[in-house]
Protein backbone atom coordinates (compact mmCIF):
# COMPACT_ATOMS: atom_id res chain seq x y z
CA UNK A 1 0.00 0.00 0.00
CA UNK A 2 1.19 3.80 -0.90
CA UNK A 3 2.55 5.91 2.01
CA UNK A 4 2.26 8.83 0.07
CA UNK A 5 -0.96 10.52 -0.03
CA UNK A 6 -3.57 9.58 -3.24
CA UNK A 7 -4.65 12.77 -5.13
CA UNK A 8 -8.50 12.57 -5.90
CA UNK A 9 -9.68 14.91 -8.60
CA UNK A 10 -13.47 16.07 -8.41
CA UNK A 11 -14.50 16.23 -11.91
CA UNK A 12 -18.16 16.70 -11.68
CA UNK A 13 -20.58 20.37 -12.02
CA UNK A 14 -18.88 23.09 -10.28
CA UNK A 15 -22.48 23.74 -8.01
CA UNK A 16 -21.54 19.76 -6.52
CA UNK A 17 -18.18 20.79 -5.22
CA UNK A 18 -19.81 22.94 -2.53
CA UNK A 19 -21.84 19.67 -0.90
CA UNK A 20 -18.79 17.71 -1.65
CA UNK A 21 -15.58 19.34 -0.61
CA UNK A 22 -17.06 19.00 3.23
CA UNK A 23 -18.61 15.59 2.77
CA UNK A 24 -15.68 13.62 0.83
CA UNK A 25 -12.84 14.51 3.37
CA UNK A 26 -14.80 13.42 6.33
CA UNK A 27 -15.48 10.24 4.54
CA UNK A 28 -11.81 9.75 3.87
CA UNK A 29 -10.51 10.98 6.98
CA UNK A 30 -13.20 7.94 9.08
CA UNK A 31 -12.36 5.46 5.99
CA UNK A 32 -8.81 5.73 7.15
CA UNK A 33 -7.59 7.42 3.60
CA UNK A 34 -4.66 9.98 3.03
CA UNK A 35 -5.60 11.66 0.06
CA UNK A 36 -5.47 15.49 -1.45
CA UNK A 37 -8.39 15.83 -2.67
CA UNK A 38 -9.19 18.64 -5.44
CA UNK A 39 -11.11 20.18 -8.12
CA UNK A 40 -7.79 21.40 -9.74
CA UNK A 41 -5.03 18.67 -9.77
CA UNK A 42 -2.60 18.43 -13.34
CA UNK A 43 -3.77 15.89 -14.80
CA UNK A 44 -0.76 14.00 -14.55
CA UNK A 45 -0.88 13.75 -11.21
CA UNK A 46 -4.27 12.14 -10.76
CA UNK A 47 -4.67 9.13 -9.06
CA UNK A 48 -8.31 9.20 -8.80
CA UNK A 49 -11.33 10.62 -11.07
CA UNK A 50 -14.09 11.13 -8.85
CA UNK A 51 -17.00 11.77 -12.11
CA UNK A 52 -20.16 13.06 -12.92
CA UNK A 53 -21.38 14.40 -16.39
CA UNK A 54 -21.65 18.16 -17.01
CA UNK A 55 -17.90 18.44 -15.26
CA UNK A 56 -14.87 19.70 -16.48
CA UNK A 57 -13.60 16.48 -17.67
CA UNK A 58 -14.55 15.02 -21.12
CA UNK A 59 -11.09 13.31 -22.27
CA UNK A 60 -9.39 11.38 -20.04
CA UNK A 61 -6.02 10.54 -21.87
CA UNK A 62 -4.04 12.99 -19.84
CA UNK A 63 -4.71 11.20 -16.79
CA UNK A 64 -2.03 8.86 -17.57
CA UNK A 65 -1.77 7.59 -13.81
CA UNK A 66 -5.34 7.40 -13.01
CA UNK A 67 -6.12 4.32 -11.06
CA UNK A 68 -9.71 4.56 -11.70
CA UNK A 69 -13.30 6.46 -12.31
CA UNK A 70 -15.93 6.36 -9.85
CA UNK A 71 -19.08 7.72 -10.88
CA UNK A 72 -20.94 9.75 -8.50
CA UNK A 73 -24.59 8.57 -10.42
CA UNK A 74 -26.06 5.11 -10.60
CA UNK A 75 -26.49 5.30 -14.44
CA UNK A 76 -23.42 4.77 -16.51
CA UNK A 77 -25.04 4.85 -20.09
CA UNK A 78 -23.57 8.68 -20.57
CA UNK A 79 -20.50 7.58 -19.27
CA UNK A 80 -19.45 3.82 -20.01
CA UNK A 81 -18.53 5.20 -24.08
CA UNK A 82 -16.53 7.96 -22.93
CA UNK A 83 -14.31 6.61 -19.86
CA UNK A 84 -11.65 4.88 -21.81
CA UNK A 85 -11.66 0.69 -21.25
CA UNK A 86 -8.90 0.45 -19.80
CA UNK A 87 -9.65 2.26 -16.39
CA UNK A 88 -11.61 0.80 -14.12
CA UNK A 89 -15.11 2.31 -13.76
CA UNK A 90 -17.53 2.17 -10.88
CA UNK A 91 -20.92 2.80 -10.66
CA UNK A 92 -22.17 5.17 -7.27
CA UNK A 93 -24.33 2.56 -5.15
CA UNK A 94 -25.12 3.65 -1.86
CA UNK A 95 -27.81 3.86 0.94
CA UNK A 96 -29.17 6.66 0.43
CA UNK A 97 -29.79 5.55 -3.32
CA UNK A 98 -31.17 2.52 -2.27
CA UNK A 99 -33.47 3.78 0.77
CA UNK A 100 -34.70 6.88 -1.60
CA UNK A 101 -35.71 4.37 -4.37
CA UNK A 102 -37.46 2.47 -2.03
CA UNK A 103 -39.27 5.25 -0.49
CA UNK A 104 -40.73 6.62 -3.71
CA UNK A 105 -42.04 3.32 -5.44
CA UNK A 106 -43.29 1.70 -1.94
CA UNK A 107 -45.07 4.93 -1.84
CA UNK A 108 -46.44 4.77 -5.62
CA UNK A 109 -47.32 1.41 -5.22
CA UNK A 110 -48.95 1.84 -2.10
CA UNK A 111 -51.13 5.04 -3.75
CA UNK A 112 -52.28 2.77 -6.65
CA UNK A 113 -53.13 0.09 -4.78
CA UNK A 114 -55.27 1.88 -2.09
CA UNK A 115 -56.83 3.85 -4.59
CA UNK A 116 -56.04 7.70 -2.69
CA UNK A 117 -56.11 9.56 -5.88
CA UNK A 118 -59.90 9.09 -5.12
CA UNK A 119 -60.32 9.78 -1.70
CA UNK A 120 -57.78 13.21 -2.30
CA UNK A 121 -59.88 14.08 -4.90
CA UNK A 122 -63.26 13.50 -4.34
CA UNK A 123 -64.32 15.71 -1.61
CA UNK A 124 -67.79 16.16 -3.11
CA UNK A 125 -69.64 14.79 -0.49
CA UNK A 126 -70.46 11.60 -1.97
CA UNK A 127 -69.72 8.09 -0.08
CA UNK A 128 -68.00 5.83 -2.43
CA UNK A 129 -67.17 2.59 -0.25
CA UNK A 130 -64.97 0.55 -2.49
CA UNK A 131 -62.20 -1.31 -0.32
CA UNK A 132 -59.14 -2.11 -1.63
CA UNK A 133 -58.13 -5.50 -2.53
CA UNK A 134 -55.54 -6.66 0.29
CA UNK A 135 -51.57 -6.77 -0.71
CA UNK A 136 -51.40 -10.32 -1.51
CA UNK A 137 -54.34 -9.59 -4.15
CA UNK A 138 -51.97 -7.22 -5.97
CA UNK A 139 -49.23 -8.97 -7.87
CA UNK A 140 -46.15 -6.68 -8.53
CA UNK A 141 -43.56 -7.03 -11.23
CA UNK A 142 -40.21 -5.36 -11.31
CA UNK A 143 -37.74 -4.99 -14.19
CA UNK A 144 -34.40 -4.85 -13.23
CA UNK A 145 -33.33 -7.06 -9.59
CA UNK A 146 -30.21 -5.15 -9.64
CA UNK A 147 -29.22 -3.60 -6.07
CA UNK A 148 -31.81 -0.81 -6.17
CA UNK A 149 -34.41 -3.32 -8.01
CA UNK A 150 -34.00 -6.13 -5.34
CA UNK A 151 -34.23 -3.75 -2.26
CA UNK A 152 -37.49 -2.60 -3.68
CA UNK A 153 -38.48 -6.26 -4.40
CA UNK A 154 -37.79 -8.01 -0.82
CA UNK A 155 -39.44 -4.67 0.52
CA UNK A 156 -42.92 -5.26 -0.93
CA UNK A 157 -42.75 -8.29 -0.51
CA UNK A 158 -42.32 -8.22 3.63
CA UNK A 159 -45.69 -5.80 3.01
CA UNK A 160 -47.31 -9.03 1.22
CA UNK A 161 -47.41 -8.18 -1.92
CA UNK A 162 -46.47 -11.02 -4.31
CA UNK A 163 -43.72 -9.76 -6.55
CA UNK A 164 -41.92 -11.09 -9.56
CA UNK A 165 -38.97 -9.91 -10.52
CA UNK A 166 -37.12 -9.94 -13.94
CA UNK A 167 -33.76 -9.78 -15.29
CA UNK A 168 -32.01 -10.16 -18.30
CA UNK A 169 -29.69 -13.00 -17.06
CA UNK A 170 -30.93 -15.68 -13.92
CA UNK A 171 -30.38 -14.09 -10.41
CA UNK A 172 -30.12 -15.88 -7.57
CA UNK A 173 -32.43 -13.85 -5.19
CA UNK A 174 -34.26 -14.65 -1.53
CA UNK A 175 -37.05 -17.16 -2.27
CA UNK A 176 -39.82 -13.81 -1.06
CA UNK A 177 -38.96 -12.74 -4.91
CA UNK A 178 -39.85 -14.91 -7.90
CA UNK A 179 -37.07 -14.38 -10.31
CA UNK A 180 -36.90 -14.80 -14.13
CA UNK A 181 -35.09 -14.10 -16.92
CA UNK A 182 -34.13 -13.97 -20.92
CA UNK A 183 -36.97 -13.12 -23.44
CA UNK A 184 -39.31 -15.79 -22.22
CA UNK A 185 -39.29 -14.87 -18.63
CA UNK A 186 -40.14 -11.32 -19.77
CA UNK A 187 -43.17 -11.91 -21.12
CA UNK A 188 -44.11 -13.89 -18.11
CA UNK A 189 -43.48 -11.37 -15.39
CA UNK A 190 -45.50 -9.59 -17.59
CA UNK A 191 -48.70 -11.00 -17.67
CA UNK A 192 -50.73 -10.94 -14.87
CA UNK A 193 -49.10 -7.94 -13.26
CA UNK A 194 -51.20 -5.38 -11.65
CA UNK A 195 -48.42 -2.93 -11.47
CA UNK A 196 -44.95 -2.36 -12.98
CA UNK A 197 -41.83 -1.09 -11.73
CA UNK A 198 -39.10 -0.19 -14.22
CA UNK A 199 -35.56 -0.52 -12.47
CA UNK A 200 -33.57 -1.57 -15.68
CA UNK A 201 -30.48 -0.66 -16.57
CA UNK A 202 -30.73 1.34 -20.18
CA UNK A 203 -28.70 -0.41 -22.37
CA UNK A 204 -29.21 -1.18 -26.29
CA UNK A 205 -31.25 -4.01 -25.47
CA UNK A 206 -33.64 -2.42 -22.55
CA UNK A 207 -34.61 1.08 -24.59
CA UNK A 208 -37.70 0.75 -25.76
CA UNK A 209 -38.05 -1.73 -23.17
CA UNK A 210 -41.79 -1.34 -22.56
CA UNK A 211 -43.26 -0.90 -26.52
CA UNK A 212 -46.49 -1.80 -27.81
CA UNK A 213 -46.32 -5.64 -27.66
CA UNK A 214 -45.18 -5.45 -23.67
CA UNK A 215 -47.19 -2.80 -22.50
CA UNK A 216 -50.14 -5.19 -24.40
CA UNK A 217 -49.16 -8.01 -21.74
CA UNK A 218 -50.27 -7.27 -18.27
CA UNK A 219 -54.54 -7.17 -17.60
CA UNK A 220 -55.54 -4.06 -18.68
CA UNK A 221 -55.82 -1.01 -16.43
CA UNK A 222 -52.31 -1.89 -15.29
CA UNK A 223 -50.41 0.80 -13.51
CA UNK A 224 -46.39 1.57 -14.62
CA UNK A 225 -44.12 2.80 -12.70
CA UNK A 226 -41.06 4.34 -13.95
CA UNK A 227 -38.42 5.35 -11.84
CA UNK A 228 -35.69 3.91 -13.58
CA UNK A 229 -34.49 5.36 -17.30
CA UNK A 230 -36.78 7.36 -19.79
CA UNK A 231 -36.25 5.35 -22.49
CA UNK A 232 -36.88 2.21 -21.32
CA UNK A 233 -40.50 3.34 -22.74
CA UNK A 234 -41.51 3.78 -25.77
CA UNK A 235 -43.37 7.26 -24.92
CA UNK A 236 -45.68 7.04 -28.35
CA UNK A 237 -47.21 3.56 -27.27
CA UNK A 238 -47.11 4.78 -23.78
CA UNK A 239 -49.77 7.36 -24.59
CA UNK A 240 -51.51 5.21 -27.05
CA UNK A 241 -52.01 2.09 -24.39
CA UNK A 242 -53.04 5.23 -21.69
CA UNK A 243 -55.91 6.32 -24.06
CA UNK A 244 -57.22 3.22 -24.67
CA UNK A 245 -57.56 2.21 -21.40
CA UNK A 246 -54.77 -0.74 -21.33
CA UNK A 247 -52.50 1.45 -18.89
CA UNK A 248 -54.29 2.96 -16.38
CA UNK A 249 -52.12 5.22 -14.89
CA UNK A 250 -48.35 5.76 -15.61
CA UNK A 251 -46.42 7.58 -12.68
CA UNK A 252 -42.81 9.05 -14.58
CA UNK A 253 -40.17 9.99 -12.67
CA UNK A 254 -37.39 10.01 -15.57
CA UNK A 255 -37.88 11.30 -19.35
CA UNK A 256 -35.57 11.37 -22.22
CA UNK A 257 -35.28 14.98 -22.18
CA UNK A 258 -35.32 16.28 -18.84
CA UNK A 259 -36.75 18.80 -17.82
CA UNK A 260 -40.03 17.57 -19.50
CA UNK A 261 -40.74 20.58 -22.04
CA UNK A 262 -43.70 22.21 -20.61
CA UNK A 263 -45.58 21.42 -24.11
CA UNK A 264 -45.26 17.50 -23.35
CA UNK A 265 -48.58 16.00 -23.59
CA UNK A 266 -47.43 13.59 -20.62
CA UNK A 267 -48.10 16.82 -18.28
CA UNK A 268 -51.85 17.39 -18.98
CA UNK A 269 -52.71 13.56 -19.46
CA UNK A 270 -54.99 12.86 -16.89
CA UNK A 271 -53.81 9.57 -16.21
CA UNK A 272 -49.94 10.70 -15.91
CA UNK A 273 -48.12 11.70 -12.76
CA UNK A 274 -45.01 13.44 -13.50
CA UNK A 275 -42.38 13.77 -10.63
CA UNK A 276 -38.75 15.79 -11.40
CA UNK A 277 -36.43 12.75 -11.11
CA UNK A 278 -36.75 12.44 -7.57
CA UNK A 279 -37.11 8.95 -6.61
CA UNK A 280 -32.93 8.29 -5.80
CA UNK A 281 -30.92 11.06 -5.83
CA UNK A 282 -27.18 11.02 -5.05
CA UNK A 283 -26.84 12.10 -1.33
CA UNK A 284 -23.01 13.44 -0.70
CA UNK A 285 -23.02 12.02 3.03
CA UNK A 286 -23.56 8.58 1.83
CA UNK A 287 -22.31 8.61 -1.57
CA UNK A 288 -18.90 9.98 -0.10
CA UNK A 289 -18.82 7.15 1.72
CA UNK A 290 -18.62 4.84 -1.14
CA UNK A 291 -16.57 6.78 -3.01
CA UNK A 292 -13.82 6.70 0.22
CA UNK A 293 -14.15 2.93 0.31
CA UNK A 294 -13.16 2.62 -3.14
CA UNK A 295 -10.00 4.91 -2.83
CA UNK A 296 -8.98 2.06 0.12
CA UNK A 297 -10.10 -0.46 -1.42
CA UNK A 298 -7.86 0.17 -4.53
CA UNK A 299 -5.00 1.66 -2.47
CA UNK A 300 -4.91 -1.25 -0.78
CA UNK A 301 -4.64 -3.29 -4.00
CA UNK A 302 -8.15 -4.80 -3.29
CA UNK A 303 -10.98 -5.19 -6.33
CA UNK A 304 -13.18 -2.18 -6.26
CA UNK A 305 -16.90 -2.58 -5.63
CA UNK A 306 -19.54 -1.90 -7.97
CA UNK A 307 -17.33 -2.04 -10.81
CA UNK A 308 -19.55 -1.29 -14.44
CA UNK A 309 -18.90 -4.93 -16.87
CA UNK A 310 -18.12 -3.16 -19.71
CA UNK A 311 -19.68 -5.86 -21.83
CA UNK A 312 -23.24 -5.52 -20.35
CA UNK A 313 -22.54 -1.97 -20.36
CA UNK A 314 -23.59 -1.58 -16.63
Amino acid sequence: MSTDPANVLFAAPAHLWAAYRGALPRAFADAGVDVRLSPDHAPEAVDWIVYAPGGPVSDFSPYTRAKGVLSLWAGVERIVGTVPAHLPLARMVDDGLRQGMVEWVVGHVLRHHLGLDQHIRHQDGTWRHAPPPLASERPVTLLGLGELGLACALALSAMGFPVTGWSRRPKDVPRLVRCLAGPDGLTEALRGAGIVVLLTPLTPDTENLMDAVRLALPPRGFVLLNPGRGALVDDAALLEALNAGQVGHATLDVFRQEPLPPGHPFWAHPRVTVTPHIAAETRPATAARVIAENVRRGEAGLPLLHLVDRAAGY
